[in-house]
């Protein structure tokens, strides 16, 4: 989720990251209070900072999740799930996207439209 939108989610966020605790996930950073706050990675020749929603490890192998809610801003999410995407696949890690009912759609289509129907989104 984009930036504009993590203040008025903070509810699904937390949502999320109980449903990670519970599938045993641990180490989870969160932009959240309470957690540590995950890497920020700056987009060159733009002072805009992509931050993944939430990193968590299962088993070694580090995760990054990403929320997916209807949004004002469908670029702007576009371009970070393929920055996560292409940071994870470098780096031998996995990246996921969490939504809930009332988004499939949503996330469905920005899928197709980015090429990653492979993913299949964590549903909550």
């Amino acid at each position: 989720m984009i930036k504009l939108d993590k203040s008025e989610n903070t509810e699904f966020l937390e949502k999320s990251i109980h449903h990670l605790e519970a599938t045993g996930f641990e180490n989870i950073k969160a932009d959240l209070e309470g957690y540590e706050k995950p890497k920020s990675y700056s987009r060159k020749g733009a002072d805009e900072k992509i931050t993944p929603d939430i990193v968590a490890i299962k088993n070694g192998r580090k995760y990054f999740f990403d929320i997916s809610l209807k949004s004002e801003k469908p670029r702007l999410l576009k371009t970070k799930w393929l920055f996560l995407d292409t940071l994870s696949r470098m780096k031998s890690n996995r990246f996921r996207i969490i939504t809930t009912r009332g988004h499939y759609k949503f996330t469905d289509t920005m899928l197709e439209d980015i090429n990653l129907s492979n993913k299949e989104p964590i549903k909550i």
